[in-house]
């Protein structure tokens, strides 16, 4: 624990900070370096100052955490071409199908330009245009592209997810989109190429005889889906549905492999090498050995995955302190497996998987046993279900804040799903095992798939006859990140009044309840719904969005089938910070009060928009008895053909806003005829998410 804690700080005040000089880093490093010998060397001495012993350590962790994500964050940068050029790039994964491309995570080794080659080692992201000769496409291929990788950038939108921070922590440095035609294959690197690469080929290779063996044993649909995430880890059979039904239930977890699937494994390999443990010390070494083995083979088969890589982590360390016989499970077990995962990646801090993970085990290590305590059960089958629900409580307790703060919702049922669940999941989980043994008798096999498909079937109507309960999940959940810090803080005041009962505890508790109210209301009173016009940086969904100072608010898109999923993905965040109501959509013309809309003209509160997705006005251009209209906001966006100065005819523009819609050559297009004219006018696609308060 006293390492794992200031390697954590470092990593933290690294990634906030690595945009900061290198020549800075490596003096503070240098700088620690002589501080640490100089304690080593004077004060280690006398007993009276071993703390400063302790005190270097804590200074070199920091230090060496900070070192690490800033070396790690520094490999991602580099800077592509500004034009289309021929890439040489490898397919590191399965290529995953999207609406209309195929995303391809790729390795660019080089790229061909008029001058010559040039290596990069760089990993990308690749977008390309679906066809025929895109599906087949698997792991291992090279392939030659012409596109134009672009450095990662956010739309900048109000509270935007920051989808190039996540990227960079993953090492990608660049995206790049690959129009029909644009690509060629090479070859496979399962011929030609690394020994890792081949070998991951071969992981996804077995992976995929597997999941055409559950096809051929009659899986389909839904229970193919949840069986492939259950046993070897793909999740891309599952629909939105299913996700939703299991979020909203409080068993998304089972659904990614992580420590409770991991920890079955490990309890079937441990029993069935329990002869082996017999023979003394020796064999607890062959059985150690050989769940290390096989643990690592798994996770290497599943295709080394963060969370799994987490559990497996843990389980070894389970694993090696049996041969020594030191106490398995316990904090410091938990810090080593963290310290040793950060360590390789510092990056994975940030992953939200790694953070719940090791929140859930650290907060049933310290509180299910008192809350175990609270009732007496005297029963062996209560005390089974007890210590369960115990298990689902604290689980529930130390994730519970962070589930709010980065998916906004709450499972209400948790405990009843989780009562039903666990050991369903269990016996689905044995009973594949089982039924992966029986491959060379096709004949059994085929009646031991029938009842996993039965189980699987009963498992997901449970689910969503728990999703279907009154108040099954609370939903619009918004917390800050001082906040989150704050529930924590008061969670470990309580277990420390909880297991000394002193008054300074419960004081502590009090005040830091008191704390967040404060905090709480005065955020919520900043974040207040205000009166005004909001235009967001979405492509395909131009729109203009008048919110009301009571938290209504009416949406008016421009286009009669906008893309209503892309634009609430971007602006749920915003939406639920600033406590908005669900908004009115506005598709045609429409007047109450204070909004109206007749057909491309919008009025909220006096303020006068005019929304140009079409030709509309350049079929008026010769009637002169039309007036001259004072526009507070001239909104242009794609389907727009004409000149800004046709315009002018009909309106006089206050400030002229671009949507992302707009093509950059009509958009530069439009600029410099403002400039021409000395019109005001902000381009969507670079300042992002604009608002004006009214």
């Amino acid at each position: 624990m006293r390492l794992v804690i200031p390697w954590i700080a470092g990593v933290f005040c690294g990634e906030r900070f690595f945009d900061c000089s290198m020549d800075v880093l490596w003096g503070v490093s240098a700088s620690i370096f002589l501080l640490i010998l100089v304690f080593l060397f004077h004060f280690c001495e006398h007993y009276s100052q071993r703390w400063c012993f302790g005190a270097v350590l804590t200074v070199l962790c920091f230090a060496g955490g900070w070192t690490g994500i800033t070396w790690q964050l520094r490999q991602t940068q580099y800077t592509f071409p500004d034009n289309h050029v021929i890439y040489r790039a490898l397919i590191t994964d399965t290529p995953q199908p999207r609406e209309r491309t195929s995303l391809c995570r790729v390795l660019v080794k080089e790229y061909y330009d008029s001058i010559g080659s040039h290596q990069v080692e760089r990993k990308a992201i690749l977008y390309l245009k679906q066809d025929s000769a895109g599906a087949c496409l698997k792991s291992g291929d090279e392939l030659l592209v012409s596109t134009r990788i672009s450095p990662l950038v956010n739309q900048k939108n109000f509270d935007e997810f920051d989808y190039a921070r996540y990227l960079m922590r993953r090492g990608i440095s660049g995206t790049g989109y690959v129009a029909a035609g644009k690509w060629i294959t090479l070859r496979s690197v399962q011929t030609n190429g690394a020994i890792h690469l081949r070998l991951r080929c071969l992981a996804d290779s077995y992976r995929e005889k597997v999941i055409a063996l559950y096809r051929q044993l009659g899986f389909t649909g839904d229970e193919l889906a949840v069986l492939s995430a259950l046993t070897i880890g793909d999740k891309t059979e599952l629909s939105e549905s299913v996700r939703e039904s299991y979020s909203i239930a409080g068993a998304s977890h089972i659904l990614a492999l992580s420590g409770l699937h991991i920890g079955l494994l490990y309890a079937f390999l441990f029993f069935i090498l329990r002869p082996v443990a017999r023979k003394g010390r020796t064999g607890r070494c062959v059985r150690s050995v050989s769940l290390l083995v096989l643990l690592w083979a798994f996770a290497f088969f599943t295709g080394l995955s963060p969370s799994v890589v987490r559990s497996v982590t843990m389980f070894s360390i389970l694993a090696l302190a049996d041969i020594f016989g030191r106490q398995p499970f316990s904090l410091n077990t938990l810090a080593a497996t963290a310290w040793f995962m950060l360590l390789c990646n510092p990056a994975g801090l940030f992953d939200v998987g790694f953070q719940l993970s090791f929140l859930a085990v650290a907060s049933i290590l310290l509180i299910q046993r008192p809350v175990y305590r609270l009732f007496t059960v005297r029963n062996r089958v209560g005390k089974s279900v007890w210590g369960l629900m115990s298990v689902s409580i604290a689980a529930q307790i130390g994730t519970a804040p962070l589930v709010m703060f980065y998916f906004s919702r709450f499972s209400v049922h948790f405990l009843l799903t989780n009562l039903l669940v666990i050991p369903l999941i269990t016996i689905i989980l044995y009973a594949a095992i089982f039924m992966l043994l029986l491959t060379p008798f096709s004949w059994l096999q085929i009646w031991v798939a029938v009842g996993v498909r039965k189980l699987l079937e009963g498992l997901n109507l449970f689910v969503r006859w728990v999703e279907q309960l009154p108040c099954s999940s609370v939903d619009g959940i918004w917390l800050y990140q001082l906040e989150v810090c704050g529930i924590y803080v008061f969670l470990f005041g309580a277990a420390c009044y909880c297991l000394h009962r002193r008054l300074r505890n419960l004081l502590f508790c009090l005040l830091s309840v008191l704390l967040l109210s404060i905090y709480h209301v005065t955020m919520v009173w900043i974040d207040r719904p205000q009166r005004g016009l909001a235009f967001y940086n979405v492509r395909g969904c131009p729109a203009v969005h008048c919110i009301e100072s009571s938290g209504h608010s009416w949406i008016s898109y421009a286009d009669t089938l906008p893309n209503k999923k892309a634009l609430e993905r971007v602006a749920a965040n915003y939406w639920k910070r600033r406590h908005l109501l669900p908004p009115t959509e506005i598709t045609s013309n429409c007047r109450t009060d204070v909004f109206s809309r007749q057909r491309q003209l919008v009025s909220f509160h006096g303020c006068n928009i005019c929304i140009v997705n079409d030709n509309h006005w350049q079929t008026l251009r010769n009637k002169s008895t039309t007036p001259t209209l004072y526009i507070d906001y001239l909104y242009l966006c794609k389907g727009y053909d004409g000149r800004l100065k046709e315009l002018t005819k009909f309106f006089l523009p206050g400030c002229i806003i671009f949507d992302a819609s707009l093509s950059e050559y009509r958009r530069d297009r439009f600029k410099e005829e403002c400039k021409e004219y000395g019109l005001h006018f902000i381009s969507l696609s670079e300042e992002g998410s604009v608002r004006f308060l009214l």
